[in-house]
């Protein structure tokens, strides 16, 4: 029986470039596309995939909590993190989400064939370069590191926010997106930059990128 795959990345070549790689191994099929957390959500939901593959950032909702809800839905699901940040911020938000796996998208297309495999056989799986991170995280007697850095003073909503207000949207469009009133949007924005000591959205913006929240093209 072949491995059931649900893409939900917001860039459509990237979707295709996948199917096309996908089309060429006996094992497994694509069985949907979403273009965002949302729709990922609802797809597998109808779709019941083996192996979601889950870009972090997108309009609407982003990986990190379509991870989350999707994985309280349906813990048979495997959801297997494809993204262009290799960074300890995203890379520990998916994990504490509930991925299985976490590789980057501009591995070679036989990894990522491998990686798919390998969280669809209850393994984990992480590519050199995020394995690295995860390792760092941790001193020589095994326990974490106590390294920080100030975007973990805020809530995973606050940091969601922070990137869409960092790529320009208005706070009325970020209340769209994120499906909340603009009031709440204000309030949480606020918030944010309480626990940050910044006063305007530029400095947010510096703050964003150096946090590596956004990259300004997502």
């Amino acid at each position: 029986m072949s491995i059931k795959v649900l893409i939900v990345d917001d860039h459509g070549i990237l979707r295709s470039g996948i199917e096309l790689i996908v089309a060429q191994t006996e094992d497994m099929e694509i069985v949907g596309q979403a273009c965002d957390g949302h729709e990922g959500i609802e797809l597998a939901r109808k779709l019941k995939p083996d192996v979601v593959l889950m870009d972090i950032s997108m309009p609407g909702l982003n990986g990190i909590e379509a991870t989350k809800e999707i994985v309280r839905e349906n813990s048979d699901i495997k959801v297997l993190a494809l993204s262009a940040h290799c960074n300890r911020r995203f890379v520990k938000d998916m994990l504490q989400a509930g991925v299985v796996g976490y590789t980057l998208k501009d591995s070679m297309a036989d990894e990522l064939i491998v990686a798919i495999r390998t969280v669809h056989d209850g393994q984990q799986y992480l590519c050199p370069k995020v394995a690295s991170i995860i390792i760092a995280e941790y001193v020589t007697d095994g326990q974490p590191s106590s390294e920080t850095t100030s975007a973990d003073k805020l809530t995973a909503k606050e940091r969601e926010l922070i990137r869409l207000l960092a790529d320009n949207m208005s706070n009325k469009e970020a209340a769209r997106l994120l499906h909340v009133s603009v009031k709440t949007v204000d309030a949480r924005r606020r918030a944010a930059m309480d626990k940050l000591g910044i006063t305007g959205i530029a400095e947010l913006t510096k703050f964003a990128i150096r946090e590596g929240l956004t990259t300004l093209n997502n």
